[in-house]
């Protein structure tokens, strides 16, 4: 019999989220055939079989987190080399939610057994939350599924023999960070509803990209300071040059948005305003202002919101924009990025096209500072500085900040220069002769 467990799929992946298996107890499988789906930060790895043979058990049943080293199945395979003889594994690279074959996930040895506080369930956030205030989480009992550790039951818990540690050196941040916020109410944490049955249409468990998305929303709501401002764009000159330049770019097969001209705004505004070109390392109480501008853009996916990074965004034209941000997205729907493709955002931008309503308040992509939210193009009349009226092509753009990092005024100001660049987008261009 081989015991396969869950490899190390990437730097900084404690665990992984059984999404699917392609199996069932009693197939015959053959190696390398595609036997598990996990997610890991907002990424599915779909893991091959190390082994041919036939299924035995499966041990962690779908929506269940399994840890890098933790039993996934058996497997009645032929003799062959010893799981302490194999290779070491290696990180296969992620894709977005739909999942793609990944080479390379071949098992090797079993990782070292964890410790007795790796044992305990309970959340990265939960840790560093207990280290903070020097609790040892085996000596707590958890009250949450299965014995998990809440935030309840550091309250009064044991503290540990020892101080917390040092801080290691910074890392660089990524898209998600390791701490992870409390879960909400409705992924089995606190009192269950009570609902009459009769009055029940369906019941849809909250698992996979969907439970990442809810715990990366509650993060972020729970550590920033969110403030929201507004900003009304003539972009009437922004639409003439469009026009005239589609025609151009999509001889090349490319579709030409507005969304590549507002990358460029907004890489105008991060110039002129550094400090929201940042991310914040709160473990550490520090603003990390980054000196690359990688701008998330956040896409509608099958399973949920994907936030794709179109990178060195400032040493980009226009044309190439649109066909980076095009590819990231059709390929982010069909599930064939990789993790690198999905994290090391510093600022990100979310645009809903032609449903993009009049306003909203986006919810920051934390650890970073802002989010600008682009809203649907409407002819209106307006009064002219002549006193006449005519028609424009009106735009809201709505950036979100973290207001703990940066004041109002520097928010306001940041936008006035996205604000002129895409009213007057000639100077996009003058930059770049």
């Amino acid at each position: 019999m081989f015991e396969f467990r869950l490899p190390d799929i990437g730097e900084g992946v404690a665990e992984g989220e059984v999404v699917q298996w392609f199996v069932k107890e009693g197939d015959t499988i053959q190696e390398d055939q595609p036997l598990v789906s996990v997610l890991t930060d907002k990424a599915n790895v779909e893991i091959p079989s190390p082994r041919s043979g036939k299924i035995v058990k499966l041990h962690a049943p779908v929506g269940q987190k399994v840890k890098v080293g933790g039993l996934l199945v058996t497997i009645d395979a032929p003799a062959g080399p010893s799981a302490s003889s194999a290779a070491s594994p290696q990180a296969p690279p992620a894709s977005a939610p739909a999942t793609a074959p990944v080479p390379g996930a071949k098992p090797g040895p079993s990782p070292p057994a964890p410790s007795s506080s790796d044992r305990v369930a309970a959340s990265p956030y939960l840790r560093r939350l207990a280290a903070e205030r020097g609790i040892d989480l085996t000596k707590v009992r958890g009250s949450g599924p299965g014995g998990r550790v809440v935030e309840a039951d550091l309250v009064g818990g044991a503290p540990s023999a020892a101080p917390p540690s040092t801080p290691s050196p910074v890392a660089e941040p990524r898209t998600r960070p390791e701490g992870a916020a409390p879960p909400p109410a409705s992924s089995g944490t606190g009192t269950p509803l009570s609902i009459p049955a009769s009055e029940i249409a369906e019941r849809v468990p909250i698992r996979g990209l969907r439970r990442v998305i809810a715990e990366h929303m509650a993060e972020a709501t729970h550590r920033a300071a969110h403030f929201t401002y507004v900003e009304e764009v003539d972009v009437s000159e922004l639409v003439r040059i469009r026009d005239r330049m589609a025609k151009h770019v999509e001889k090349q097969g490319t579709k030409l948005s507005y969304l590549p001209f507002v990358v460029k705004g907004v890489v105008a505004g991060l110039k002129a305003h550094p400090r929201l070109n940042a991310t914040v390392d709160d473990a550490r109480s520090e603003l990390i202002v980054r000196s690359k501008y990688h701008l998330g853009i956040a896409t509608a996916a099958p399973d949920g919101l994907i936030v794709p990074v179109v990178r060195d965004a400032d040493t980009k034209s226009v044309a190439r924009l649109a066909r980076e941000i095009g590819d990231l997205a059709e390929r982010g729907r069909a599930g064939k990025l990789s993790r690198d493709e999905l994290s090391g955002s510093t600022f990100t931008i979310t645009s809903l096209g032609l449903l993009g309503g009049v306003m909203a308040t986006p919810i920051l992509n934390y650890p970073e500072v802002g989010i600008l939210g682009v809203h649907k193009i409407q002819r209106r009349p307006v009064y002219r500085p002549d006193g006449t009226i005519g028609p424009a092509d009106l735009m809201n753009l709505s950036i979100s900040l973290d207001h703990r990092m940066v004041d109002g005024l520097e928010g306001a100001q940041f936008l006035a220069v996205v604000k002129g660049y895409l009213e007057d987008p000639h100077q996009l261009f003058a930059e770049m002769a």
